[in-house]
């Protein structure tokens, strides 16, 4: 623990790695491009942001990013920590973005520069409740003990009507189905207004629990103005519902801890738009970084793409964007990772064997709605591969006394094998 904010940064610079991280602590702190008057030694002193430490990596010819001024020839890559007073901050989560994502991303000093990992104050435990529900409480209230939750999306993404969505969840919760959640894409639309969809699709849940005894957990996603956003809330909480969820890169942090805060929901947190924060090497945000933002916030389910997937992202990234999300925060701060992306029964056992871990919600599209069976054999095909994967036996293994899993084999299994490029979204 600490009592400064430390951030961690992999920069590309031109001139000498000692002068651009001066450079970066100072425009992130008290300093600008020249003194200027009651910039005192002692002022600097106490809020004067502090380069921690430089470890020196590669360098290579020819500059990542354009813009950059200042040196010539070789442009030098190194990871730095630089930290600021907790009196620069304060409990203020725009300024603390600010802080570590702000103009230094447009110095031009650099020709790459990523945040790569944080470590918040150690009173930011006492003032940040953190996820309210989080592995155990979403467990809990999904009722799922020993295995992951399953889970899919409802599709066609948008041009369902309300009574079409409840048809549609009628069918997954009798087949079985943990979790169900709205395109991000679906929110209040003129031709399933929220309030309409959530009340078709609740009487169906309701029904279902009245009769089995499992409230399946539907994720209707909240993401609106602030104050629709509240009374969206209001809507799920009155209609007997367990989630919520939100575009946390479209609303910000700040209406999601707004949201958080209620603590009746559990928050799925989904976040469409990462990869414009990531996908540059040299630029953007590492997973590390990102996730403990949201935990912070105190969402309590955020997604971390999945093995094989249908996007960029390779599986090593994925692997580590679910050891970062297991990680604990202030000795807890759980969150439960949402595997999503091309999913089927197909990745599991490389998913287990790669991160040794059922605390996930994994989430499958077609591979539930497209089984040749059925949606019904499509939750039971998931539910035997991950059976699969834990004891250590291959799909083909599996299969042979599975034969649900044994169509989605046949249906899905060349999926595998194809590259991100091949696989269609």
């Amino acid at each position: 623990m600490t009592d400064r904010l430390h951030a961690r940064y992999l920069v590309e610079t031109p001139l000498k790695v000692e002068d651009a991280a001066a450079v970066l602590a100072g425009e992130q702190s008290s300093g600008t491009f020249v003194a200027v008057p009651g910039e005192t030694d002692a002022l600097k002193q106490r809020f004067s942001a502090r380069v921690e430490q430089i470890e020196l990596l590669e360098s290579v010819g020819e500059p990542s990013l354009p813009g950059c001024r200042g040196g010539a020839g070789a442009f030098q890559r190194a990871e730095i920590e630089v930290s600021w007073s907790l009196e620069n901050i304060g409990f203020n989560l725009p300024t603390l973005i600010s802080t570590v994502q702000g103009n230094l991303y447009e110095l031009s000093q650099f020709s790459g520069l990523r945040l790569l990992d944080l470590e918040f104050p150690s009173e930011y435990q006492k003032h940040y409740q953190g996820p309210r529900f989080g592995v155990a409480g979403t467990r809990r209230l999904a009722g799922v003990v020993d295995r992951p939750l399953i889970g899919t999306i409802i599709k066609p993404s948008v041009g369902l009507s309300p009574s079409d969505t409840a048809a549609l969840v009628q069918t997954l919760v009798d087949a079985g189905i943990d979790f169900i959640k709205d395109d991000e894409l679906m929110a209040n639309p003129p031709h399933s207004p929220f309030d309409d969809r959530v009340a078709a699709v609740m009487r169906v849940v309701r029904d279902h629990q009245q009769r089995t005894g499992k409230l399946v957990m539907v994720a209707f996603n909240i993401t609106d103005e602030l104050d629709a956003m509240l009374r969206h809330y209001d809507t799920v909480v009155q209609a007997g519902g367990s989630a919520a969820m939100i575009s946390l890169n479209s609303v910000g942090p700040v209406a999601s801890k707004r949201i958080c805060d209620r603590g009746q929901l559990a928050i799925h947190g989904h976040r469409n738009g990462w990869g414009m924060l990531n996908r540059c090497p040299m630029l953007g945000m590492d997973f590390a970084a990102y996730q403990k933002i949201w935990r912070l916030v105190g969402v309590d389910q955020l997604h971390v793409n999945g093995i094989q997937n249908k996007f960029w992202e390779p599986d090593d990234s994925v692997v580590r964007s679910i050891e970062a999300l297991r990680r604990p925060m202030f000795g807890g701060y759980q969150a439960l990772p949402v595997v999503s992306s091309g999913q089927w029964g197909g990745q599991a056992p490389e998913t287990y064997r790669r991160t040794r871990t059922i605390d996930l919600l994994y989430m499958a599209g077609g591979g539930v709605l497209a089984h040749p069976g059925g949606p019904a054999s499509g939750v039971r095909a998931l539910n035997q591969a991950w059976d699969a994967a834990v004891a250590g036996l291959s799909l083909e293994e599996a299969a042979l006394g599975s034969p649900e899993l044994a169509q989605s084999l046949a249906a899905f299994g060349g999926a595998a094998k194809r590259t991100p490029s091949e696989r269609k979204p």
